[in-house]
């Protein structure tokens, strides 16, 4: 991992623990229970606590000393995720909140990002929301202001999506006027990338449904590729991000034109 993503994190709490742990898991494949309790400032004995809960949940395998990782190919948990970059996801759904107006059709595909741009929707009036993420859905199905339309298909429980066939027909002949993604990667020669095939292509039904399609994401997803594309970058009208991402990158995807805004 990079220099700053191995900054020293003061006093956190344990979901935060957990959640850079299974990130540097994520990064490197494996962890070590001295390291992390010292850069985490926490007893040796609190890391392998932390360590043992994870491993009842079956997200990683405890060596001698630390941790390794389940499988090769690994994906953080949307349990997990939100205490990543919080602020900044905060701000880009804010932003992304600016978009909408009273009377439209959006849609949401699932993720920390999409789920925060779906919060700061709730008091809206007339508000048509489209969405195969269960998380999104329990929380705005008790919102009478709105209408909430839920796609079907089987559950992810990495993400807490409804993909596959059944999501896809189900957004078959609907018309949206803005659909904002959340993504696990973006690059402007890859385009819009995440880690399951089956959630890819039931994205890219969601975007073949909307007039305008937005891209919310920090900027720890910028430049990165991961392996099923959802869409080639022409397919995206907007990027909403913070504003640490690489200016380079950005200006990249300004070039292959994309509307890019930094909060």
């Amino acid at each position: 991992m990079n220099a700053q993503a191995r900054c020293i994190v003061r006093h956190v709490h344990q979901a935060e623990r957990l959640s850079a742990i299974l990130a540097d898991l994520s990064a490197d494949g494996s962890v070590e229970v001295t390291d992390l309790a010292s850069r985490l400032d926490v007893s040796a004995a609190t890391i392998r606590r932390d360590l043992e809960l994870l491993e009842e949940q079956r997200l990683l395998a405890r060596t001698h000393g630390g941790a390794v990782t389940m499988g090769v190919l690994y994906e953080l948990p949307l349990r997990y995720k939100g205490a990543r970059h919080h602020d900044e996801k905060r701000k880009i759904a804010q932003a992304a909140a600016t978009m909408v107006t009273d009377g439209m059709s959006i849609g949401l595909t699932g993720g920390t990002t999409c789920t925060e741009v779906a919060r700061e929707l709730v008091d809206r009036e007339r508000l048509t929301v489209v969405t195969n993420a269960l998380n999104i859905a329990s929380e705005l199905a008790i919102r009478p202001n709105l209408k909430l339309v839920v796609t079907g298909g089987y559950a992810r429980p990495e993400s807490y999506e409804l993909v596959g066939p059944l999501a896809e027909q189900a957004l078959a002949g609907l018309n949206l006027d803005v659909v904002f993604l959340g993504v696990d990667g973006i690059s402007p020669t890859a385009g819009i990338t995440t880690h399951h095939e089956v959630e890819a292509h039931t994205n890219l039904a969601l975007i073949e449904r909307a007039r305008h399609v937005v891209v919310v994401t920090d900027s720890s997803k910028i430049g990165l590729v991961a392996f099923a594309q959802i869409c080639p970058i022409d397919r995206v009208h907007e990027v909403i991000t913070d504003a640490e991402a690489d200016r380079d990158l950005l200006a990249e995807l300004r070039e292959a034109g994309v509307d890019v805004v930094t909060v």
